[in-house]
């Protein structure tokens, strides 16, 4: 199928091109960008579908670095068919999913079980990280060579501590050898403990169980210098404090191959939402203070931090009912995570182009795959957003399956009205 998307207003921060263009779409590769006030078409390029985009913008696929889906394992909280076509309906077309599944990632049988999955639904395509140790208990390294054959983008040992320092420098020699990222989620599991919450004034007024700053910095510190060690290629995924930030800058002003990643939620909140034992807010690592929260902004609007996740955790409305130290971690956050990032646009700290970097072509970058952007030739991954359209988040309007997010209830502010890949049209909002 031909498509042409007319007069939408382009944003590919891979290309430079911020404007009004018409997209030309043949094979599923983008054959043409041409500007609106240009009429003339490809040559020989006949037309079977057309959309106008007049009013909206037209964004690269996003790329989504960290999202459980629950399947293999816990199917009666969300599924790969669930989660992926939310994740269309959010602008999301690729999701890299952590390797703590039941059972673990931690065979190419398990790699392709998950693929296959996906590719038969047909909706956004899933990237699995392979288990970095076998069932992520941190003693004895997976194959990971077989791993990156089967499909795996990288490693990770999910939210599991490698306590054994020198398996963790022979985990990252071994990633190394194949020039395959390892996905790293700093903390000291002795200084967490049992924790909860960020250490601090709120801590000790709810009378939680507390996670200090030291829990992620010992961690950051620990990991850096194995980096630096066995020049692995090293992401890490889940910041939560400036602290940390600091660390990963300086060593990358150092010449280490690293980079960080921060989720939405961490953006957005802090402790203070937490309020009155909110378990919705009750997330891993913890929401830190207002000035972490701030200093995280500051360091992807600076560069620092290349890419923002929905750190997509879906649970059923049981799941937060418990007590806050009991109640299950984690937010459902791939439908919200376009229009939140756009938000911090809108407020103005940060730049539009930053914004869609950070959740395109800076995603692809960390992973090696050839996608995140429009050029001509590049697969016609992308979804169209309306910033005008105004809904709320409810049971009416969420897509997954998980009902654990701190914005249920609250109104939105921009939503995707197309999302296609390859090519496809897979997502339509009968609602625009």
């Amino acid at each position: 199928m031909n498509l042409v998307i007319r007069n939408g207003h382009l944003v590919d921060p891979a290309n430079g091109i911020n404007g009004i263009n018409d997209i030309y779409i043949s094979d599923s590769k983008i054959v043409a960008i041409v500007s609106a006030s240009d009429k003339s078409a490809p040559d020989k390029f006949s037309i079977d579908d057309d959309i106008d985009a007049s009013g909206q913008y037209v964004f690269p696929g996003l790329i989504d670095l960290c999202a459980r889906l629950r399947e293999p394992g816990e199917e009666h909280k969300a599924t790969i068919e669930s989660e992926t076509r939310a994740a269309v309906s959010a602008g999301i077309t690729r999701m890299v999913c952590p390797p703590d599944t039941f059972p673990i990632i931690d065979t190419p049988a398990m790699v392709h079980m998950i693929q296959n999955r996906a590719d038969d639904i047909g909706y956004a395509k899933v990237h699995p990280l392979g288990a970095l140790t076998v069932n992520l208990q941190g003693q004895r390294l997976t194959d990971m060579a077989m791993l990156m054959d089967a499909g795996c983008v990288g490693v990770s040992n999910a939210l599991e501590t490698v306590e054994n320092t020198l398996v963790m420098r022979r985990a990252m020699q071994y990633a190394s050898t194949y020039d395959l990222p390892i996905f790293l989620t700093p903390k000291d599991k002795w200084l967490q403990g049992n924790g909860v919450v960020h250490e601090g004034e709120l801590s000790t007024r709810l009378g939680l169980p507390a996670i200090p700053e030291a829990a992620e910095t010992v961690g950051v510190a620990r990991d850096l210098a194995l980096i630096e060690t066995s020049g692995v290629r090293a992401h890490f995924d889940l910041i939560s404090c400036r602290r940390s930030v600091i660390m990963i800058a300086e060593a990358q002003r150092r010449g280490l191959p690293v980079t960080a990643g921060v989720a939405i939620h961490h953006l957005l909140c802090s402790e203070n939402d937490i309020g009155a034992f909110d378990t919705q807010y009750k997330v891993m690592p913890p929401l830190r203070t207002a000035q972490d929260k701030a200093g995280l902004i500051s360091a992807v609007a600076e560069g620092r931090i290349a890419a923002i996740c929905s750190d997509h955790q879906p649970h059923g409305v049981d799941a937060k009912l418990a007590p806050f130290s009991e109640a299950a971690i984690g937010i459902a956050g791939i439908d919200t995570l376009l229009p939140l990032t756009l938000s911090l646009v809108t407020q103005g700290n940060l730049s539009m182009g930053t914004a869609i970097a950070a959740l395109t072509i800076n995603p692809a970058k960390i992973i090696g795959i050839n996608a995140g952007h429009l050029a001509v030739g590049a697969t016609a991954d992308l979804c169209l957003f309306d910033a005008r359209k105004k809904w709320r988040l409810d049971d009416r309007t969420m897509q997954s399956k998980g009902r654990n997010s701190p914005f249920i209830g609250k109104h939105i502010i921009g939503k995707v009205t197309h999302t296609i890949i390859s090519g496809k049209t897979v997502f339509d909002d009968p609602a625009q």
